[in-house]
């Protein structure tokens, strides 16, 4: 995805250093054999492009974001190679052009949507072949026999000692991408505007040129910096050319009512660090890790769509069946061409919570890696092949004494701020012994430890219930119904909810109870209210 960013950089590196002149020997001599004007001088020499050289000549180029000396009709007059394409006069608004160049932030505007959009580092001759040509804003364009995406070429294959000029009837169309579309439609910008804060310029050491260390430090001479997004690292690159991609989002009024509602999801504890980056940055990923589709992963978007955050472990999630049909998460939507794929517009996210950001959670209980605490037992991992035993296996508790009660507690991980029905799910003694089973219940109490808004420690003893279980079959204790969790422990380290079963059998019920269990898991059943529903 970087590469078309380090011609780029590359390009412009020394710009703000050294003159025209003094950078040409930098890169590789690709001129045209036996031309001897400039392609400079190949634009002034043609009246039907005074136009495009007036840009050309008003529009510096940019390095690092910051303007400099160097225009591009002095880019064009170097020694380095380009192909130019050359819009003919009146076809285009030179005068809003020209005033947009009169600050920094217009000119970068030129500079990226007009100017790079005519310009590429590839040497290309309009041919019976149709083939492509990278411009140096990243997009393709494809050049064909008579047209260049679809414009005219009146005067092609115009050849100067550094490079070839094509003539056309018009101005090459710029295709937003993706991310591009986000950032600059006003009816998406809510959205572009809250990926934008994830941009930076990130120093490619790899990539730039060094001069040698200097008291201990790296010097460069030609320091390449890449345009990068942090978020898009983890949601997939739509703002990338070179990959194709499917992606559905509501529109602004849509996007507000869906992030209010996720929002109040990933509200974090005051001893967490930088509390509300975490609760934006996931409320952001919530409403987008599964809005994002790469095409090559798909089998037949009419029947199915897996997002880039589809994983063989949890194929329950992340696909999305008979998108367009009625109910579906493409249904009705608006489609918008991108440069590197399909945009799909809703009115409203289109998603469930549940099958999205609100999952429920499920702690192994032969994952013994959660288990916190144990008194008075010892126990077994047990594995078995069964649709009934999430993830095939269970914990078999065993008491130390005949009549120890015993007690294990489980850290739970990754719980939302929202409700849940916290429950306990136990397997039948038939899992041990289908031939003769003991099929006396066990009888237990619970305890919920979780933080509070200002991350102290509270508990609830679930009303302290007497739970017993069913031996005859696969038995899912509620222990905690719409039990509220105030805030969030979403991909955090500290362990902050616990859940607690302790084996509540007197002596004298020992006749009438059994101390042994099996567990399956602890789980976590999400709880949503109506607006979240629809």
């Amino acid at each position: 995805m970087m590469n078309h960013k380090y011609i780029i950089c590359a390009i412009f590196a020394l710009c703000g250093l050294v003159g025209c002149s003094d950078w040409d020997d930098h890169y590789e001599d690709t001129s045209v054999v036996g031309s001897s004007t400039t392609l400079w001088e190949e634009l002034k020499a043609k009246p039907e492009l005074g136009d495009f050289c007036q840009v050309l000549e008003q529009t510096k180029v940019f390095r690092m974001h910051k303007k400099t000396p160097v225009s591009y009709a002095d880019l064009l007059n170097s020694g380095q190679s380009f192909t130019v394409v050359a819009p003919v006069n009146g076809t285009f608004n030179k005068d809003s052009l020209l005033n947009l160049v009169q600050t920094n932030q217009g000119d970068s505007v030129v500079e990226r949507f007009f100017v790079l959009n005519h310009l590429s580092r590839t040497l290309r001759s309009v041919s019976p072949v149709p083939n492509n040509m990278l411009l140096l804003n990243s997009k393709y364009v494809e050049v064909g026999a008579d047209a260049i995406e679809g414009i005219g070429v009146v005067s092609p294959n115009n050849h100067a000692k550094n490079g070839v000029l094509h003539v056309t009837e018009g101005p090459l169309p710029y295709r937003y991408s993706l991310y591009e579309q986000l950032c600059n439609n006003p009816g998406l910008n809510q959205i572009g505007s809250v990926l934008r804060t994830y941009q930076e310029d990130y120093f490619d050491a790899d990539h730039s040129v060094s001069s040698g260390i200097v008291e201990g430090v790296p010097v460069y001479v030609d320091s390449v910096v890449i345009e990068r997004n942090k978020i898009l690292q983890r949601l997939g690159y739509i703002d990338s050319e070179d990959s194709t991609y499917m992606m559905v989002v509501p529109s602004n009024q849509g996007w507000a009512k869906a992030w209010a509602e996720a929002s109040k999801h990933f509200v974090y504890d005051e001893k967490v660090q930088k509390r509300d980056s975490l609760q934006q940055y996931w409320t952001t990923r919530a409403l987008l890790d599964d809005a994002i589709f790469n095409v090559t992963d798909q089998k037949s978007v009419q029947d199915s769509l897996v997002s880039v955050q589809y994983t063989r472990s949890t194929p329950e999630y992340h696909v999305f069946h008979k998108p367009f049909a009625q109910g579906g998460i493409l249904a009705g939507a608006m489609p918008v061409e991108c440069s590197n794929g399909q945009l799909y517009v809703t009115q409203e996210w289109p998603f469930n919570p549940t099958d999205t950001y609100f999952k429920e959670i499920w702690s192994e209980a032969e994952a013994t890696q959660l288990i916190l605490q144990e008194k008075d037992c010892q126990y077994n991992v047990r594995h078995i092949a069964a649709d009934s035993i999430s993830k095939g296996g269970y914990l078999h508790v065993i008491p130390r004494t005949a009549t120890s009660n015993w007690e294990l507690t489980y850290k739970v991980n990754n719980t939302l701020s929202g409700d849940y029905d916290i429950c306990a799910i136990i397997l039948p003694k038939s899992v041990d012994n289908p031939v003769n089973p003991n099929l006396k219940p066990c009888k237990f109490r619970a305890l919920i430890t979780y933080v509070d808004s200002l991350g102290n420690e509270q508990t609830f003893n679930c009303g302290n219930t007497q739970f017993k279980t069913n031996p005859e079959a696969v038995d899912t204790v509620v222990i905690a119904e719409n039990f509220h969790f105030p805030v969030c422990n979403f991909d955090q380290n500290d362990i902050k909810a616990t859940v607690k079963l302790t084996c509540s059998i007197l002596a004298r019920e020992t006749s009438t109870y059994a101390r042994e269990m099996y567990i399956d898991c602890i789980y976590l059943r999400p709880r949503t209210t109506k607006s979240e529903e629809q």
